[in-house]
């Protein structure tokens, strides 16, 4: 970290009353030597990252295709056990049908 003189001169000069007598004080960032390998851009990285994620959306896709299909074969389902069991109250109840005896 470098300091400049005029960065001393306020830092160390007050008015007496503990106040720096309206100074500023500097602060300086202190160089970094070496940058961080973890930031930089990693083409193969960026290139699997890429089609993991294609992989996924498409097995995302067909499952949510999937799961709309099995819900509406369920609401058909249900529909039809409903809409058979309120008509078949209103409807008398058939007679049993009759067998015919075979001839031996």
């Amino acid at each position: 970290m470098e300091c400049s003189p005029k960065f001393l001169s306020n830092l160390f000069t007050h008015s007496g009353n503990g106040n720096f007598a309206g100074r500023h004080i500097y602060i300086w960032k202190a160089k970094t030597q070496m940058k961080n390998p973890w930031t930089k851009k990693n083409p193969l990285l960026s290139m699997w990252l890429s089609g993991a994620n294609a992989v996924a959306g498409a097995a995302r896709s067909r499952a949510t295709a999937e799961g709309k299909r099995q819900a509406a074969t369920m609401m058909k389902q249900a529909n039809r056990q409903m809409f058979s069991f309120w008509s078949g109250a209103l409807t008398p109840v058939a007679p049993p049908k009759s067998r015919k005896k075979k001839l031996r």
